[in-house]
């Protein structure tokens, strides 16, 4: 049961990813993020068996990781969104700006998975902060999959 909850959540999160992109209005994009940000920590308690005393002491370092994580889909969306711009039109130098960004966004969510491990050691057993981590990695392979098959390559 576990497993086929955690599949159609990430379905609806793989799903929810070019909703995220496109252009809405303000109001519809931020019911459109909040229902993500729900689905999402729907998909980490279903899959986490935490204890009462684990509850306490996880879901605040969650939430703040989730907001640093939001920075750093922020810089990817903004680079997503030049990559688009300079899509037709593509120059060596705009290219060399895109991986450097590129580059820079991964590097830095390696970096940020590594400032929290502390705080999630803190509130959760060195198994269950693998299991967390588990989870943000399946997340962001899928995440990581809808952007790759949706943009294409340098022309």
């Amino acid at each position: 049961m576990r497993i086929r909850c955690a599949v159609i959540a990430l379905l609806l999160w793989s799903l929810a990813i070019p909703v995220l992109a496109q252009d809405k209005p303000t109001g519809t994009m931020q019911i459109v993020r909040e229902k993500v940000k729900a689905d999402k920590k729907l998909l980490v308690a279903v899959n986490m068996d935490l204890t009462e005393k684990e509850n306490q002491a996880f879901w605040p370092v969650y939430e703040s990781y989730q907001k640093d994580l939001g920075l750093l889909n922020g810089r990817m969306l903004v680079l997503i969104q030049d990559f688009a711009k300079a899509y037709e039109a593509m120059s060596d130098e705009a290219a060399k700006k895109l991986v450097a960004e590129f580059l820079a966004i991964k590097g830095d969510r390696v970096n940020l998975k590594q400032s929290y491990l502390p705080k999630l050691r803190q509130a959760l057993s060195d198994k269950k902060v693998a299991r967390y981590l588990q989870i943000e990695n399946k997340i962001e392979a899928i995440i990581d999959y809808e952007l790759a098959d949706k943009i294409p390559l340098v022309k």
